[in-house]
C-alpha cells in the first residue's frame, strides 16, 4: 500500500480508501466484515461511510452500512487502526427532510453516527453536499435557475464552521471535510474560517474518473494552493470504468443492472469513450478497471480514492491497482480520449 498523509491531522492514511455504500443494499453484514478484514490486512487504513448509507438510499435501510462497521468495531477491537470519515446527509427522510448545517442538526446527526458505528469519535465529518443549489450529482454547470436563490433562508457558512469546530473541541470529531463542493464553497470556507481563526475544511469528497475530470477546472488548483486535497469517489463510474457493461451487456447484480437512476454513465457520449478506453486498456495489456484506477492514483491533487466493490474479487483487484504505474504512452493515449470526449458523466 501506499499512503499519504492529512496535514492538519498528522494521519498517515492509505492512498486507496475502503467505500461502504453498497453494504446493507447489495453486501450483507457478513460480507461487510470479511471486506473491512481484507482491506486492513492489504493496508487499507483509510474508511468512509455515511449517515444516509447504503446506497441507493431507502428509509427502511438507512443506517445499515455505519451498523456494519459497528458491529465490526465491536469484533475486533481494531478501532484504532482506522481513521474513519463519516457524513451529514441533507437526505428527505432524516429529520424531517429539513436538515441544516447548523449546531442543532449536526450535533442531532452525529449522536446517530456515532451509536451506530459503536465508537465515541470519527476522524473526519463531511458535509455530504451542499445546502444550497449549485451544480453537482450531475449538473455539469452553473445554471441561470441557480442564480435567483435566497442564500440568506440557509445556514450561514460561519455558523456551520463553529458548529464543527465545537464537536472538534468536544472530540466527537477530529477535522472536517466537504463532499460535492464546488470551488467556490471551498474557498468560502477556507476563508471564513482563516478569518476567525477557526479549523476549515481538509478535504473534498468529489465524483473524479476518467469519465468525469471537472475537479481539474477550478477544484485542482484550490487542492494545491490550500493543501485541501481530493478523495474522488467513483473513480468506476459505477463499474462502468471496469468494462462490465461494454455491447449492451448486463451483468446480473450488478449496480447499473439493478437501479436504474445512475445512467449518466452510460449515456451514448460515456459509453463510446469507454470503448475508447477499453481499447488502450487492451492495446497495453492491462486490466481496464485497474487502468481507471491508476490513473486517479497518480494524480497530484489525490488525497485518496475511494473505491467500493460488491465480491472481493473485486475488491483484491481495486486495492491492488496501487501497484500499477501507467505509462507514458497509455496517458498519453488517455489524453487524446478525453479531449475528444470530456466528461460525459458529470
Amino acid at each position: 500500500m501506499k499512503y499519504t498523509t492529512l496535514l492538519q491531522l498528522g494521519d498517515k492514511i492509505s492512498k486507496i480508501c475502503l467505500g461502504t455504500m453498497t453494504w446493507g443494499q447489495q453486501n450483507t453484514e457478513t460480507q461487510a466484515h470479511e471486506q473491512m478484514d481484507y482491506a486492513l490486512s492489504a493496508g487499507v487504513n483509510f474508511w468512509d461511510t455515511a449517515e444516509m448509507y447504503p446506497s441507493p438510499p431507502a428509509q427502511e435501510k438507512q443506517g445499515d452500512t455505519e451498523r456494519f462497521i459497528g458491529t465490526w468495531f465491536a469484533k475486533t477491537k481494531q478501532r484504532q487502526q482506522v481513521v474513519l470519515a463519516s457524513k451529514i446527509s441533507p437526505m428527505s427522510f432524516l429529520r424531517d427532510g429539513k436538515t441544516r448545517f447548523n449546531a442543532k442538526h449536526i450535533s442531532q446527526a452525529l449522536d446517530g453516527n456515532l451509536q451506530r458505528l459503536q465508537t465515541d469519535y470519527i476522524d473526519l465529518y463531511q458535509l455530504h453536499w451542499p445546502e444550497r443549489e449549485t451544480n453537482y450529482f450531475s449538473t455539469r454547470g452553473y445554471t441561470p435557475a441557480m442564480t435567483g436563490q435566497d442564500l440568506s433562508n440557509l445556514t450561514p457558512f460561519l455558523e456551520t464552521i463553529e458548529a464543527l469546530n465545537n464537536e472538534v473541541k468536544k472530540g466527537r470529531i477530529r477535522a472536517w471535510g466537504l463532499s460535492n463542493e464546488t470551488a467556490w464553497g471551498v474557498m468560502r470556507y477556507l476563508w471564513e474560517a482563516e478569518k476567525n481563526g477557526l479549523q476549515g475544511p481538509i478535504t473534498v469528497q468529489n465524483p473524479y474518473s476518467l469519465l468525469n475530470r471537472l475537479y481539474e477546472v477550478g477544484l485542482a488548483e484550490v487542492s494545491h494552493r490550500e493543501n485541501v486535497g481530493l478523495l474522488a469517489y467513483s473513480p468506476l463510474g459505477f463499474g462502468v470504468l471496469s468494462g462490465k457493461y461494454l455491447n449492451g451487456k448486463q451483468p446480473a447484480g450488478a449496480r447499473l443492472t439493478l437501479y436504474d437512476r445512475f445512467q449518466r454513465y452510460i449515456n451514448p457520449e460515456a459509453k463510446s469513450a469507454t470503448q475508447q478506453y477499453a481499447h488502450i486498456a487492451e492495446q497495453a495489456g492491462l486490466d481496464m478497471a485497474q487502468m481507471a484506477l491508476a490513473f486517479v492514483n497518480s494524480r497530484p491533487f489525490i488525497t485518496s480514492n475511494i473505491i467500493g466493490a460488491t465480491t472481493m474479487d473485486q475488491l483484491k483487484s481495486n486495492i491492488d491497482s496501487i501497484n500499477l504505474e501507467l505509462s507514458n504512452d497509455v496517458l498519453e493515449a488517455i489524453e487524446q480520449v478525453h479531449t475528444k470526449q470530456p466528461n460525459p458523466s458529470p
